[in-house]
């Protein structure tokens, strides 16, 4: 295939980077502007320590390795041809949503979380679907930031939900009904890092950890109540367990022979 230009898909190129530092700048604003949400938002019995809040930071940055990414043939064809207008749009609704957040507007801010969610989610299938992997920079900078992106995102909608719609941990004791949901959410997102880690042969190892990393997070700050400590601490394990099941499918892989194409997703790439 011959290679392409540069300008190619140039208008989607330009937009990309400016979206880019839109959400950048939104989430920066959040950890560096005069209130720090991490402190003064809502306190719930599911709030994680805030360095669980840097697993965005490590997103922006292979983001920023994916929109300078964009500029390479391998890039074009999976950012320009593949997820098109789809990150900017993505971009947008995550923006908007970290702003209402840092607002503490937490139900319409869990409405976007939702959108948010729908958005990654859309960019995760068609990266994973259409678009296997041919070098290191693929891994790098397009399937490792949206397989963080989409975890994570899992993890932002749970958080929301329960500023939106629970208890505040400072003003109300857990009762029985917030250790039920607590402990039904920590449930969910435990079996949602096992469905990464089983998803493929070699499993989701990004997505996995970026859940894993959450419920650690949650265990170590959840301190008032003995129930849903304990209990974090015991699903933060078995997401460890999954983790360390990816681990082993990735290494297997590049032991067989490293980034390969998968035969069953040959046809389907290029759709």
């Amino acid at each position: 295939m011959p290679s392409s230009s540069w300008k190619d898909g140039l208008l989607l190129k330009i937009v990309n980077i400016i979206v880019y530092f839109l959400f950048l700048g939104s989430n920066v604003y959040t950890v560096a502007g005069p209130k720090d949400i991490y402190l003064t938002g809502k306190e719930t019995y599911i709030t994680p320590a805030p360095w669980a809040f840097l697993i965005w930071s490590l997103i922006h940055l292979l983001l920023l390795g994916t929109i300078i990414y964009q500029f390479f043939d391998g890039g074009k064809q999976v950012i320009i041809d593949g997820i098109s207008w789809r990150l900017p749009l993505l971009a947008v609704l995550n923006a908007i949503y970290v702003n209402l957040w840092s607002a503490h507007y937490y139900i319409v801010a869990f409405v976007f979380a939702l959108f948010v969610s729908s958005a990654v989610t859309h960019i995760y299938y068609v990266v994973k679907k259409y678009h296997e992997p041919q070098s290191v920079a693929d891994e790098l900078f397009i399937h490792l930031p949206f397989s963080l992106y989409h975890g994570w995102t899992t993890v932002l909608v749970i958080l929301t939900a329960f500023e939106a719609f629970g208890n505040n941990a400072y003003k109300e004791h857990a009762g029985i009904w917030t250790k039920v949901f607590v402990f039904l959410a920590l449930f969910f997102l435990e079996a949602t890092a096992a469905a990464y880690a089983f998803s493929s042969p070699e499993g989701d190892l990004p997505a996995s950890i970026a859940i894993a990393w959450s419920l650690w997070a949650i265990f170590e700050h959840q301190r008032s109540s003995a129930f849903v400590h304990w209990s974090a601490l015991v699903f933060a394990i078995l997401a460890l367990v999954w983790v360390v099941k990816a681990v082993i499918g990735v290494f297997l892989k590049f032991r067989r022979g490293g980034i390969s194409l998968d035969e069953e997703r040959a046809p389907l790439i290029g759709s």
